[in-house]
């Protein structure tokens, strides 16, 4: 670590070129001073990652771009309670260029406190690729576990987003591991990337029957039953601890031992503090974030009420849960009216309990569109639906999303329409309004600030939840 900490950053840091590189960041050509054995072509496996790689960790809350300038190497202490997550960043900017696109290898280890309790990785443990769109850092891509590789660009910094999900369960106390940062040549990556996680697990799984059945040969004479089994077993084994089972093999720690040895990689400790306190499964402030319906059976070409586009639903409002967000779905109407709901079951459906009632969740959307109920049979059809959720504990989580940001006086007078005969059928019903402007023809003349301040004024009694984004 001595020499980690003595070469990661000294003078000023260059940006890309086996001389220092570029001018154009701010930073000469004098200001790196490399070792003479730099010269020619140079081989990761042979230099200490240190000494070609910048690595520094950044707080979740920071844009780190694709000029980030390199920090000072620190262990990563991250503080957190049961059912709580924490992120951290972890950058990464070549010192120098080590044959064009080089490439670094990642590997974690579980997170262990000194009583023998873990929290494994790929579970509570998990990175993602940091990747822009249009220019800004945004996109978190899932990197593979417990071994994963991502490449460098000359004169870019890339960054790995860490995650730890301290699980509802988890003992307290303090959690060590590792996380060891190794350059590679970009064409040493595993041949196991030609294949998907599940062709490798089913792979592993075939391998592995294949080594009990040899283990267990009865029918052969005993000496060609000893010979066979040293070379199957041999092989397989061989096999079965390749790179391309890496993420399968069940002590990932082992994996680390070659870099250890050799005291090529960088080992960034990671320490995780879990308090003796727990955060509510249900948030006390909710926060709903909405999908368009059409846009998942686009994405995916699914007929709308198929299983698979109820599937599809429900993976996106568990997978949304687990961020502490409540998800709803919807579709839009004529002027920006909207049908919003968070289950698409029934309410008298199995299913409509598991969705309303799931402690992580902590609001709902009840899909509502009273202007449609021109019959006696749809009103009753909604009638009954009200009544049975209102029977329900988790009614105190309901509400109703009427319209969608509306714009004028018009829009306006609708919502208040729409929330007075809702409230035929539920008298204590919660109507949700977004909205960034005011009425724009306000028979009163005001600004459009004015307007904008008074659109309370314009929505109440109808409207309970007012969201702006102003």
């Amino acid at each position: 670590m001595e020499n980690l900490e003595g070469n990661q950053h000294s003078g000023a840091p260059p940006v890309e070129g086996v001389g220092g590189g570029g001018t154009s960041y701010g930073w000469s050509d004098g200001g790196c001073q490399l070792p003479a054995s730099f010269s020619g072509v140079i081989d990761p496996s042979r230099i200490p990652s240190s000494d070609l790689v910048h690595v520094w960790h950044m707080p979740s809350t920071e844009n780190v771009g694709n000029q980030g300038i390199p920090q000072q190497f620190e262990h990563i202490s991250l503080l957190a309670a049961r059912n709580e997550r924490e992120s951290v960043q972890i950058s990464l900017r070549q010192k120098v260029s080590w044959g064009g696109l080089g490439a670094v290898r990642i590997q974690c280890s579980d997170l262990c406190s000194s009583s023998g309790d873990r929290m494994v990785v790929g579970k509570s443990l998990t990175l993602r690729q940091v990747l822009p769109v249009l220019g800004v850092p945004d996109a978190l891509t899932p990197l593979d576990l417990p071994v994963s590789q991502i490449n460098l660009l000359p004169g870019e910094t890339s960054s790995v987003w860490l995650s730890v999900n301290v699980p509802i369960e988890q003992p307290c106390g303090q959690y060590e591991g590792v996380i060891c940062i190794t350059a590679v040549a970009s064409d040493t990556e595993s041949s196991g990337k030609s294949l998907t996680k599940s062709q490798k697990y089913k792979l592993h799984h075939e391998i592995n029957d294949c080594l009990d059945v040899v283990q267990t040969l009865q029918d052969k004479p005993h000496e060609e039953v000893v010979e066979r089994l040293k070379v199957a077993t041999s092989t397989l084994r061989r096999v079965l601890m390749s790179p391309t089972f890496s993420e399968f093999i069940a002590c990932p720690e082992d994996l680390m031992d070659e870099d250890v040895h050799t005291n090529i990689s960088i080992q960034l400790k990671l320490s995780v503090t879990v308090w003796d306190f727990t955060i509510p499964q249900t948030p006390s402030l909710p926060a709903v974030f909405g999908i368009s319906e059409t846009v998942i059976e686009d994405r995916f070409c699914l007929k709308h009420g198929s299983p698979d586009w109820y599937d599809a639903l429900s993976r996106h409002f568990n997978w949304l849960l687990q961020y502490r967000i409540s998800p709803f779905f919807c579709r839009w109407g004529d002027g920006m009216r909207i049908f919003a709901y968070t289950c698409p079951w029934p309410a008298d459906h199995p299913k409509s309990d598991e969705y309303y009632s799931n402690p992580r969740l902590a609001a709902y959307a009840v899909p509502c569109v009273p202007s449609l109920l021109s019959d006696e049979t749809a009103k009753n059809y909604f009638k009954k639906e009200i009544d049975i959720l209102k029977s329900k504990a988790h009614w105190k989580k309901a509400y109703f999303y009427l319209w969608d940001e509306p714009l004028n006086a018009d829009h306006f007078r609708s919502i208040n329409d729409l929330s007075s005969e809702l409230r035929l059928y539920a008298p204590d019903a919660r109507v949700l309004t977004t909205y960034y402007r005011g009425p724009g023809n306000a028979s009163d003349s005001q600004s459009s600030f004015e307007a904008f301040v008074k659109v309370p004024n314009y929505l109440r009694p109808h409207t309970q939840i007012f969201c702006t984004r102003r």
